[in-house]
């Protein structure tokens, strides 16, 4: 199962639009026990992450899923905002976040790593 993005496709990731902000959606699943590890990943990242100028906007449990197919459900969801796909991708390299990372491989069985690009809300014609 995954958990790390890969060197090719952050390369895409960041040739798409390098300069363009980005919302990381982040789907988790732990391992047996591994919610306190991800917890001290996160206390490490969010460092790393402000110093790029990214922000934690949401990280909450899952719950029972609504609409989804056996083994679609999560166990949290956390949302990520990146002032740019460059500065997801200069923290990703920093040797500095690099020293967590284990943390959050010891927390994960499976992750879902999906940038986001805002979209504009349709409004009602009158």
């Amino acid at each position: 199962m995954a958990v790390n993005p890969t060197g090719q496709g952050l390369k895409r990731f960041l040739e798409a639009a390098p300069d363009e902000p980005v919302v990381m959606l982040n789907l988790l699943r732990f391992r047996e026990g591994g919610e306190d590890s991800y917890e001290r990943y996160l206390a490490h990242f969010g460092d790393c992450a402000r110093e790029v100028g990214g922000e934690v906007i949401y990280y909450g449990d899952g719950d029972a899923a609504l609409v989804a197919e056996d083994g679609q459900a999560w166990d949290a969801v956390l949302l990520v905002r990146y002032p740019t796909r460059r500065a997801f991708s200069e923290m990703v390299r920093n040797p500095r976040y690099q020293e967590g990372t284990h943390l959050r491989d010891e927390a994960l069985v499976e992750a879902v790593l999906q940038p986001t690009t805002m979209r504009p809300l349709p409004t009602a014609e009158n």
